[in-house]
């Protein structure tokens, strides 16, 4: 009935998100295509939103940003490139930390929802169900980011051709024994699939004595899995799925009087600047942490003004090569 329509009846009819047609209200970015359609329903049903209706309907300009940790070399620098494009977007970022709780992860998903931002970078611990449900009913654009996710946008780590570049890297050397420190599988990427590819890359070369062992992200991680492969017995390399791990790696390796890489070569994958402090430098596999937080700005900020975006978009890496593996003469 004319004059009774509500903006969530508009963006229906136009085939379009509420935040369009508040952008619409608010003199925001919109295609010239989809405004014209706006304004022809508002001028058949003769709608005027009211004061309170804009005022609920304005834009934050704030942008919701859920961590897996604060704690971490790889977030640092993705949440840093975060905010300088925002910053540079007129953009705020409310940055929400999981402390690796699945529950806190959905339970901050849940409240950037609630508190209306205008769109949420989530970068994920893993994807369940729950996460699916949440982003699939979302009002507001969601782009994950080191994850994997199927029904929607991502931006992610090439976690498998990292970990297979990583694996031939040191099959190339033959080792007898390998033994791989690596994360739980509830996180996919780096527990899954990252080490899918490092065994494939050892395969490659022959290589099938392999010892996985896998715990969480710490430093105290590294030094544990280390142990218990060495009591297991010798090893000709240790690969591990982050830099932190190898630094415990290290440790171990010392107090039991083993060298690196005389006796065991080492590699991680994060490409820490810490690395370059080992003795002798670790060789590390570093992803372009600041393009994912960089792109998956942009991505979300291109999805509110509804221009186009791939569903799936893939950060580089590279590998640095320290001293920390012994060479076939």
């Amino acid at each position: 009935m004319p004059g009774k329509i509500t903006m969530d009846d508009i963006a229906s009819m136009a085939g379009v998100t509420k935040s369009t047609v508040s952008r619409y209200f608010n003199g925001g970015s919109v295609k010239e295509s989809t405004r014209v359609k706006i304004q022809e329903i508002i001028e058949e049903y003769k709608y005027e939103p009211n004061a309170f209706a804009r005022l609920k309907a304005r834009e934050s300009n704030v942008i919701g940003v859920v961590l897996p940790t604060l704690n971490s070399k790889i977030t640092s620098r993705v949440v840093t490139s975060i905010g300088r494009f925002l910053r540079e977007q007129g953009y705020e970022a409310l940055i929400k930390d999981s402390d690796h709780s699945v529950e806190l992860e959905l339970k901050n998903i849940q409240r950037l929802i609630t508190l209306k931002v205008d769109g949420i970078l989530l970068s994920a611990i893993t994807i369940t169900e729950e996460h699916r449900e949440l982003i699939r009913n979302s009002p507001i654009p969601v782009v994950v980011l080191a994850q994997d996710y199927d029904q929607g946008n991502c931006v992610v780590y090439d976690d498998y051709g990292a970990g297979k570049a990583m694996g031939s890297y040191i099959g190339r050397e033959h080792p007898v024994r390998v033994g791989y420190l690596g994360v739980y599988e509830s996180d996919e990427a780096v527990g899954i699939t990252r080490k899918r590819g490092v065994l494939d890359g050892l395969r490659e070369w022959n290589v099938d004595n392999v010892s996985a062992v896998s715990g969480d992200y710490s430093y105290e991680s590294g030094i544990r899995m280390t142990e218990e492969l060495l009591d297991q017995g010798p090893l000709d390399a240790l690969i591990c799925a982050t830099d932190r791990l190898a630094f415990g790696a290290y440790r171990v390796l010392a107090q039991r009087g083993l060298r690196v890489p005389e006796d065991v070569s080492v590699v991680g994958f994060g490409g820490y600047d810490e690395s370059t402090l080992l003795k002798p430098e670790l060789t590390t596999l570093k992803f372009d942490s600041y393009g994912l937080g960089y792109l998956g700005a942009e991505t979300l900020l291109k999805i509110i003004k509804e221009e186009p975006v791939p569903k799936k978009q893939i950060v580089d890496y590279h590998m640095i090569e320290g001293g920390s593996v012994k060479k076939r003469k």
